[in-house]
């Protein structure tokens, strides 16, 4: 099966991260984060956004959105969130089990959800029989691959602080983010009113490890120890912490983004020229959403891994990543358009 576009997951490890890791191989260092590698990582994190802020780092997305909502929530709380939200389709109900939350899904739109629906959640409070609203949960880049402006979150963060609710970003691609806005990371984070961030590098190069960044210090206070219970503690930290800076030498992230950005555009603006094909969403990072027969999917997916988004309407998900090549669209844009053309003959055949 050739290359295919499921997941900026499936990538590899960019050089310069697989380099960074065997660099710290040498020798012996303290775990748990209490090595040298880490604080420098840290330091680096605070150059981006701040120095008051708290780092921890973690395994994976999922540990870091469970982790981030930990220090901001507690059983009997509520997050609100997109009814597309990782949190609410793709973590098995990990946020809930874990921290005893009930999640509120919201309507969204194109993956997005603002201060008018989120309102219709917004009630109930000092009620000891429904779950108290405590915050609200956005991704960016959202599910539907789409971006929030800044005035957008800002209309989000507002909101939420008037009614004393706290605002989690989940920034699993926060890199491509970044580069769609053509803005620095803290630009629609912390300056934007964000208070805990879930930041993602393994869907932009690395091989393993996300950060959780709180923005006040007083919301990060029992995390050592929940980090721990989660089982998200690593011993071998400088293995995560190499990564990121290697991650930030030289903006690697962003060069790494804006090229899977770069090759999404490309990829769209192929699919867009083939007939009997719909681009269903607005591609604003890097991934493309199409609508096309429901048989043409299945002989493609002969070809090439990717995944349904909708399956009622044949909707497909295409998401290209920091080492996707022009070849790789032009190959996947050919094969589709080949897998057009006999679909078409069928029909009229038939």
């Amino acid at each position: 099966m050739k290359r295919g576009f499921a997941s900026d997951n499936n990538s590899g490890i960019h050089p310069e991260i697989l380099k960074a890791i065997a660099t710290v191989n040498e020798g012996h260092m303290p775990g748990y984060g209490d090595d040298p590698v880490t604080l420098q990582a840290v330091a680096r994190f605070k150059q981006e956004f701040g120095e008051s802020i708290q780092v921890f780092f973690v395994f994976n997305g999922t540990g870091a959105n469970v982790l981030s909502l930990a220090g901001i929530s507690r059983s009997f709380h509520a997050v609100i969130c997109s009814d597309a939200a990782h949190i609410n389709v793709d973590e098995c109900g990990a946020p809930e089990k874990f921290n005893g939350f009930k999640l509120f899904p919201v309507k969204s739109t194109d993956g997005k959800i603002n201060p008018e629906v989120i309102r219709t959640q917004l009630h109930g409070f000092g009620f000891p029989h429904h779950s108290q609203p405590a915050a609200i949960s956005i991704s960016q880049v959202t599910e539907l691959g789409t971006v929030y402006t800044v005035d957008e979150i800002k209309a989000i963060t507002a909101l939420a602080h008037e009614y004393g609710l706290l605002v989690h970003m989940d920034g699993a691609r926060l890199a491509n983010a970044a580069v769609a806005l053509n803005l620095p990371f803290r630009a629609f984070t912390c300056d934007a009113g964000i208070d805990v961030l879930s930041f993602g590098g393994t869907k932009n190069g690395m091989m393993i490890g996300e950060a959780v960044i709180f923005f006040h210090q007083e919301h990060a206070a029992t995390m050592p120890y929940i980090r721990k219970q989660a089982m998200q503690l690593y011993s071998k930290m400088r293995f995560v912490s190499a990564q990121f800076l290697a991650y930030f030498e030289n903006d690697l992230w962003k060069h790494n983004a804006a090229h899977a950005n770069k090759m999404a555009a490309l990829l769209a603006e192929e699919i867009a020229r083939i007939e009997g094909v719909t681009i269903s969403k607005k591609t604003e990072a890097n991934g493309v959403f199409v609508i096309m027969p429901a048989k043409v999917i299945r002989k493609l997916q002969e070809e090439y891994f990717f995944y349904m988004w909708d399956e009622p309407i044949a909707e497909a998900r295409f998401v290209t990543s920091f080492d996707t090549t022009r070849e790789d669209v032009y190959s996947f844009a050919n094969a589709l358009k080949k897998q057009m053309k006999d679909y078409s003959q069928l029909l009229t055949n038939s």
